[in-house]
């Protein structure tokens, strides 16, 4: 069966990044797009991949790849995961629900953000296996710990602490744009969305339903506006490892801890009873000057030993991107900006049509380095100061 015309234009990462600012209200895509300030983290996330090179030995020969993984005792087809990404409803209807079905057709993981449009007992609805939620430590302790059990009662199969979105980062292009949650609608706002008749169409009947569904309570009618500034205000900078300790009496499953770029964190966190870490600086939208995740991630790995497995997100945008942080000790990747790019060009087919590329791109890099199992990448692929054997 021939390609449908945007798939055939979709042939990587960049070009369905391509399409989207196409299809998008600058706005809305800069929303997704942006990072804090002059956004260096958010481009060293991506340029850190460049300074690994990959040495192949093709004569090993990989007729056949494995790119399966398994994490926390479910199996994954690939080591990409879609992650977190707050309001994914505002690129498609129904968003979260399109990329967390797209994922499970593909057969790897999803995780919804606690800024999802769609509640996370709906999106548990769906059935898509395995499902992770992400929870924040917030000034309200009893709201965290109300998420925790919600997630709990609906099958959630781990929960994501995020710690790095204590405060909120600045994020010079929102300002800008003059971007509001919600989407404000006077006449610059109106001439922008025209030009993007598209998206518009799409989301004539969803804009005002825009919400923050974790957030509403039980029979409560407040516009989104009012939930922003609620989740705003339940944000605390003073929490700390007495917190996680406590999430961790609550919830029983697997409990990774996002946000980590500093070895001496990981070590606590694990002697803390955590699960697994995901190596991130947010996507570069916090703390501008941070390290790029691929350039934190061995110290991480070091200093963890294997006691725990480490993820990573953060500028992945090719399957060698992929490839380069697993044999740097990775388990998998979650990926951010893709799933809105892939849901803003065709909903769930625009994301399965993301992880297909990685799929693709993951499995080309194996065959042509001569490795035939995801297990069997380490460090000797690389060809940088991160071998162990400098011959």
């Amino acid at each position: 069966m021939a390609k449908a015309g945007w798939q055939r234009r979709a042939y990587s990462i960049d070009a369905m990044r391509q399409m989207a600012r196409a299809a998008l209200p600058r706005p809305v895509f800069d929303f997704a797009d942006g990072g804090a300030e002059d956004e260096q983290t958010l481009r060293r996330n991506e340029s850190g991949f460049d300074d690994l090179q990959l040495l192949p030995q093709p004569l090993r020969g990989a007729a056949q790849r494995d790119l399966s993984v398994t994490l926390f005792g479910k199996q994954l087809n690939l080591p990409v995961i879609v992650g977190p990404t707050g309001l994914a409803g505002l690129f498609w209807p129904d968003g979260e629900r399109c990329a967390a079905r797209a994922a499970a057709a593909v057969g790897t993981g999803y995780c919804l953000s606690h800024g999802s449009v769609c509640t996370l007992e709906q999106l548990a609805a769906v059935g898509a296996p395995p499902r992770w939620m992400q929870v924040f430590i917030y000034r309200d302790r009893g709201f965290t710990r109300e998420l925790t059990e919600r997630a709990a009662s609906c099958g959630y199969d781990a929960l994501v602490l995020t710690s790095d979105n204590q405060l909120l980062g600045n994020r010079e292009r929102d300002i800008r744009n003059g971007f509001t949650i919600p989407p404000r609608f006077g006449p610059a706002e109106i001439m922008a969305m025209a030009f993007k008749p598209g998206w518009l169409w799409r989301m004539r009947s969803e804009l005002k339903r825009i919400t923050f569904g974790n957030y509403l309570k039980p029979g409560e009618i407040v516009d989104i506006g009012t939930l922003a500034g609620r989740m705003a205000s339940l944000l605390d900078p003073s929490m700390s490892w007495k917190d996680v300790e406590e999430l961790r009496k609550i919830w029983r499953g697997p409990l990774l801890l996002k946000g980590i770029l500093h070895p001496d964190e990981a070590k606590a966190a694990i002697e803390r009873g955590i699960d697994g870490v995901i190596v991130s600086n947010h996507g570069g939208r916090q703390l501008n000057g941070a390290p790029a995740s691929i350039d934190a991630l061995p110290a991480v790995v070091d200093a963890v030993g294997g006691r725990v497995p480490v993820l990573m997100d953060g500028g992945v945008r090719r399957g060698a991107d992929v490839v380069k942080a697993l044999a740097l000790g990775a388990a998998a990747c979650l990926v951010g900006r893709p799933q809105l790019w892939g849901l803003a060009v065709a909903g769930e087919a625009g994301v399965a049509h993301m992880l297909e590329i990685y799929r693709r791109e993951i499995d080309r890099v194996l065959g042509l380095c001569g490795i035939g199992r995801i297990a069997d990448i380490d460090r000797q692929l690389l060809f940088t100061r991160y071998r162990q054997d400098p011959t």
